[in-house]
């Protein structure tokens, strides 16, 4: 029963990539047989799913599956918690990981320049898709007006989840709801966008389905609900005014159940690894998330990012090996006290072994024969060294690595089934409990106590939790933000929640100073589209 629920959806898209490989391929030099195009293809409700779905796969590359270009790298290797360091040899790639890291960043960026193009190129699927569904008559493609107005209030409202994005990243940036129409479109405002990006929302999110098993890893009416939580949740850094009210609005529509919900019944996940495990999808906390399926051939394998080099294949029993890139952060690391679960579940560190033994996995570079220990430094074992290191001081061991997403062994019926997860139940109770304290000029409210202890419950002993959990005089702005750090760590959220409490530019990590330079809460527009488009205005301080 588990595959049933994500197969229907995993089907329609490969059955539509496959047309999109037909007419891409066509030969003009041979005789044509038969030919699809919009005007011929919209003929069933099957048909306008497909063409719904098509950026839903472009959206998994620019988002989640990119792990090295795209939104998520720049989200979290710009702020506090993951880095991309030199190791040895190895990970040194032009510097590009350490400008990222020290907020040096420039419009010559190569990997800025591949999200801008990943993240504009999703936009444009959405707006051929919403353009081709409007012109279908619902009488011929054999379908209801409100079950066609509902498909394309689906595709408006991913849209608008593109554009929430790239307000985040690029702040000043064009709005575009026609494929080539114009041709320069102009810079508008931040503000503006924002002010785009709620009106579709608002106009389409009641439109939606609610959440249920069959619409996993679509547009719901949960998830539109839960954008709304987040835009809201931003609306000072992205507009310049507070919407804290709107914020605790649509958090308390997730929370109660009114946009669906995967299992019948909306809660946290009393696992610490529910949400993310290879049968996530029957998390009663996840809302929305890219259904990934190795028995469907597009298996969850994005661990590599996080994993060691091939001597890790036998210590977690993949057949998958990792690139040694990201680690993280030491200071990140340290913010775990020793009796929290999520320090001994969501992370590999210390002396490493192969699978199911005592037999200890050995290094392959600066550790090449001996036993390998995954160690809360990023420096090189030099005798006398002392420090937690750099950018550049790494060893192939250096800092604790990603075991939050565990895609199984290999001879689990489930391995490398993980969905992706974007949105989970959990936020909106951070994003309500943050909302609550900022009215209340920023002291904690005992409803945002109770919030945030219902999360933090999970991940103490009964012994523990008397002195773990938050009283109104212990839950600050900063311990919300630190305490949010531990729980969306590797979710892709980080960058902006720093903006949004301050820290971005004036926190102190490992070995990153403050530097005041506010410019960089935004990145620069990549120097190849300045100059193609004469409309586009490059952000302040580029």
């Amino acid at each position: 029963m588990k595959r049933m629920k994500r197969y229907s959806s995993i089907k329609i898209i490969a059955s539509f990539l496959l047309i999109l490989g037909t007419i891409g391929c066509t030969d003009l030099e041979e005789t044509t047989y038969s030919e699809l195009s919009k005007s011929n293809f919209y003929n069933n409700k099957l048909e306008i799913i497909q063409a719904t779905l098509r950026p839903f796969t472009h959206m998994q590359a620019w988002l989640a599956f990119t792990g090295q270009n795209g939104y998520y790298y720049m989200n979290e290797l710009s702020a506090d918690q993951v880095a991309w360091p030199q190791k040895g040899r190895h990970g040194y790639d032009n510097g590009d990981h350490i400008r990222m890291h020290y907020h040096t960043y420039t419009p010559q960026e190569g990997r800025i320049q591949n999200a801008w193009s990943l993240m504009w190129t999703g936009v444009g699927y959405v707006n051929s898709a919403i353009e081709d569904i409007e012109q279908v008559d619902p009488a011929q493609a054999n379908v209801t007006q409100e079950e066609l107005e509902s498909l394309i209030a689906e595709s408006k409202v991913l849209r608008a989840y593109h554009y929430m994005k790239i307000m985040d990243l690029w702040g000043n940036v064009p709005i575009v709801t026609q494929v080539g129409i114009p041709e320069n479109p102009e810079t508008q405002s931040r503000e503006a966008v924002f002010n785009f990006v709620e009106a579709e929302l608002l106009e389409n999110v009641e439109k939606l389905q609610p959440l249920s098993p069959q619409l996993l890893g679509r547009v719901s009416r949960a998830v539109g609900y839960s954008m709304l939580s987040e835009l809201y949740l931003n609306a000072q850094v992205w507009s310049g005014q507070e919407r804290w009210d709107d914020c605790i609005k649509y958090a308390d529509k997730v929370i109660n159940g009114e946009g669906g919900s995967l299992t019948g019944n909306m809660q946290l996940d009393p696992d610490p690894l529910g949400p993310f495990n290879n049968t996530n999808e029957n998390s009663p906390e996840n809302i929305f998330q890219f259904p990934f399926s190795r028995n469907n051939g597009f298996g969850y394998n994005w661990a590599a990012f996080y994993m060691g080099f091939s001597n890790m294949t036998k210590a977690l029993d993949v057949n998958y090996s990792g690139w040694n890139a990201f680690v993280v952060i030491p200071t990140a690391f340290d913010a775990y006290q020793e009796n929290d679960i999520r320090k001994q579940e969501w992370f590999l560190f210390g002396p490493q072994y192969k699978y199911g033994t005592d037999e200890p996995i050995l290094g392959s570079e600066e550790y090449n024969g001996q036993p390998f220990v995954y160690v809360n430094n990023i420096r090189r074992n030099t005798e006398g060294q002392t420090g937690e290191g750099s950018m550049t001081d790494g060893e192939e061991n250096s800092g604790a690595r990603f075991n939050k997403y565990r895609s199984g062994t290999q001879d689990d019926p489930n391995y490398l089934e993980n969905d992706f997860v974007i949105y989970r139940l959990t936020e909106m109770y951070f994003n309500k409990a943050e909302a609550l304290m900022r009215k209340n000029g920023g002291s904690a409210t005992q409803e945002a106590v109770d919030l945030i202890n219902d999360s933090r419950s999970r991940y103490f002993s009964a012994d523990d939790w008397a002195s773990e959990q938050y009283a109104t005089s212990t839950l600050t702005l900063e311990e919300l933000l630190a305490e949010r750090g531990r729980e969306f760590i590797f979710e892709g959220k980080r960058r902006t929640d720093l903006i949004r409490f301050g820290e971005f530019t004036t926190g102190t990590w490992w070995d990153k100073n403050p530097d005041g330079a506010d410019y960089t809460k935004l990145f620069p527009i990549p120097y190849r589209q300045v100059n193609t488009n004469p409309n586009l205005v490059q952000n302040p301080g580029y």
